[in-house]
């Protein structure tokens, strides 16, 4: 049942657009320009002059710390899923059903499965150590070296290069959900069936005992060098040996912050007592995610001190700015938690 309720929440979140604010004690934040994004919030990064990106719904925001302006408002009203900065200080938005944009500050760049890609829904976006652009979609993955894309297709249980040219104009089973690139220089891959790790030449699956580690929606890898894994059954963490388990609820995404703690949005643990402040005096219904934060001092044992920080209905990206502060996407935007209260950005003149 916590499986079905996990994924049908997972779900909803490719559809639905209304907004609900996160419980914590807080009030909205306003802007002088723009208002921050009012519907889903899928990933939120700080580039290198500070200023922070975010990939929603309704398009494409940055925020420069007075004011959100929307970067896509008039090149396309596609939902997008990823946003990164490259090392070259570009950025790549993915989006869902219009491809990939390429913005380098003045000017957007258009790519789609006529270009070569591999299917228009861009749910992930990485850059490895040799400057190529990794895109995961539907179906499995697009390298992009600067001139063209080569891609890689999940076949069933198995994932290998694809030679043909072949593209999806429809939506494959399986998509690749997330991408890191490990210290050794191997990618690790997280899709809805098996988790891959690819080092250059083979995709191996990941296995926890005989078993393939599947439908996992994260993968990150902390300063140890340990890898993180969160999805349908739950938050993993490899050390390189053995996989330990922190909780079977379903996570969405994972963070490490400055200190060593590890940030998840993830299924609430509802049998947990609480005791967050109301949001503008009051409480939502159906508030079955969190943003939790395990205590990195406390991971070396059995059970480590978590702490759920606020709820909503579903909890998104992660990102902990230069200041400290930890923003999060929502259904209703993109929130910001400065280690007392929560500040919404969905709304001016609040």
């Amino acid at each position: 049942m916590r499986y079905i309720l996990a994924c049908t929440l997972y779900l909803m979140s490719f559809f639905v657009s209304y907004g609900q604010t996160p419980t914590e004690g807080s009030k909205t934040i306003s802007s002088s320009d723009t208002s921050g994004p009012k519907k889903i919030t899928r990933n939120i990064l700080q580039d290198r002059k500070g200023d922070i990106w975010v990939a929603a719904f309704d398009g494409i925001f940055r925020y420069d710390g007075k004011a959100f302006t929307k970067i896509t408002g008039k090149v396309s009203s596609a939902r997008f899923f990823s946003v990164l900065e490259d090392s070259k200080g570009n950025y790549w938005f993915g989006s869902i059903g219009s491809g990939v944009y390429y913005y380098d500050g003045k000017s957007f760049q258009h790519f789609t499965t006529a270009d070569g890609l591999l299917n228009n829904d861009v749910g992930s976006i990485y850059e490895d150590k040799k400057g190529n652009i990794w895109l995961g979609v539907f179906g499995g993955a697009s390298r992009y070296d600067g001139k063209s894309f080569q891609n890689f297709i999940i076949n069933g249980e198995t994932m290998n290069e694809d030679r043909t040219g072949k593209t999806f104009s429809h939506r494959p089973p399986y998509e690749v959900n997330a991408m890191i690139e490990d210290k050794r220089g191997r990618l690790w891959l997280a899709t809805r069936g098996n988790t891959f790790i690819y080092d250059g030449k083979t995709f191996t699956a990941v296995t926890r005992g005989s078993q393939p580690f599947k439908n996992v929606r994260t993968v990150i890898e902390d300063k140890k060098g340990n890898i993180w894994l969160g999805g349908a059954d739950g938050l993993w963490r490899y050390d390189g040996s053995t996989f330990t388990n922190f909780t079977r609820k379903f996570v969405g995404y994972i963070m490490e912050d400055k200190k060593g703690n590890i940030w998840t949005s993830s299924e609430r643990a509802h049998n947990q007592a609480l005791a967050l402040p109301k949001y503008d005096g009051k409480y939502y219904s159906n508030e079955a995610w969190a943003l939790s934060r395990y205590d990195g001092k406390s991971l070396s044992g059995k059970k480590p001190t978590v702490t759920e920080i606020a709820h909503n209905p579903m909890c998104f990206g992660i990102l902990e700015d230069d200041k400290g502060n930890i923003w999060f996407g929502a259904l209703g935007g993109v929130y910001r938690y400065d280690g007392n209260t929560i500040k919404s950005f969905n709304s001016p003149g609040n």
